[in-house]
């Protein structure tokens, strides 16, 4: 998706901005397969309550627990900023409305803290990464955890900008502790948000809670959809749906990305661009195999399941390949983090 140019003139009506509250739905009353038929294929974001229920992150994962078990551990914050894990958790403590203190978005916690691993079993069955659990997926993208990232941050610390995820992804977001805002933006409102020309996935309004109409006068057209997560709860966050982030109390939540064939598309156009960078011939080499690799996931994903099948057997190896649930694909204990490069 390139820039969006935008002619205020062709808006002459600028509206007060709807407010729209995010669907939610229990986790007891939606099973998964219902999850990914009505909101995944559709490209519909909801949030889960208690999605995450029985792991041990869910009564061990506290600024204070983090402080005292990782203090000494240098981590990065952002992408241009280190702290000690108990330096940063006394700013998220300390952290205020007005003086919000940072947030923490890219650390993966694979690669850069395999020991809390453990503690998110059983793992949230609504984030399931879905193709990128498959052992055919290219090994760039073979993730069965979704990318896993840690985000903390205090009261008033919040992304630092408005976007979409990169690579036409899904995304949910589970919180384990505390409370945290959601807003969402669907797609088609994208030329209201303003994106960067050279980033075109990151809106150039600063604060989307204090908006200069007169410098973004578009901004009140866009359609904004809202949601607190309360611990256990996720929000699924469709792909190319702006978001953004603010923490109410202190908060510790996690982030996955999910890849099936409601997003496969978009997936192969984004790695197979002119903004890639690689020559025609390599491009449309590589849109081929992606295609016929979708292809060959989308028939083995349709390939029937039984409970009883065994592991061992026909059904059960396919299972493995393309998998649709963690029971198919296999917890923590199975994943390659030592293989998985920080991206």
């Amino acid at each position: 998706m390139g820039a969006v140019d935008i002619d205020a003139r062709a808006y002459p009506e600028i509206r007060t901005q709807r407010r729209v509250a995010l669907e939610r739905r229990s986790a007891a009353e939606l099973p998964y397969p219902a999850f990914v038929r009505d909101y995944i294929a559709c490209n519909r974001p909801v949030v889960v309550e208690n999605a995450l229920q029985d792991c041990p992150a869910r009564q061990r994962w506290t600024p204070e627990y983090f402080r005292e078990r990782f203090g000494a551990k240098r981590i990065q914050v952002s992408p241009s900023e280190q702290m000690t894990f108990a330096d940063f958790i006394d700013a998220v403590l300390a952290s205020r409305e007005d003086a919000p203190g940072p947030y923490m978005y890219r650390l993966f916690i694979g690669p850069h803290m395999p020991e809390l691993l453990p503690d998110l079993e059983p793992l949230n069955p609504y984030a399931f990464p879905r193709r990128l659990a498959s052992p055919l997926m290219p090994r760039q993208w073979r993730r069965p955890d979704g990318y896993l990232k840690l985000l903390i941050g205090g009261i008033g610390g919040r992304f630092p900008f408005l976007h979409y995820d990169l690579e036409n992804a899904h995304a949910t977001i589970t919180e384990i502790h505390g409370d945290k805002e959601f807003i969402l933006y669907p797609p088609e409102d994208a030329a209201f948000l303003y994106p960067r020309p050279d980033m075109p996935n990151q809106s150039t309004i600063p604060d989307v809670r204090r908006v200069d109409i007169g410098r973004f006068p578009l901004y009140e057209r866009a359609t904004q959809y809202h949601a607190v997560l309360h611990p256990g709860d996720m929000v699924f966050v469709p792909s190319r749906w702006w978001h953004g982030a603010r923490a109410l109390s202190p908060s510790i939540s996690i982030c996955q990305n999910v890849l099936d064939a409601s997003n496969w598309g978009g997936f192969v156009d984004e790695l197979c661009s002119g903004a890639s960078g690689l020559p025609a011939a390599k491009r449309h080499a590589k849109r081929a195999c992606l295609g016929a690799l979708g292809g060959l996931l989308s028939l083995l994903e349709r390939w029937p399941r039984g409970s009883a099948t065994s592991a061992t057997g026909p059904a059960g190896r396919i299972a493995r390949l393309a998998p649709v649930s963690y029971a198919e694909a296999g917890d923590s204990t199975t994943w390659a983090v030592a293989d998985w490069k920080v991206r």
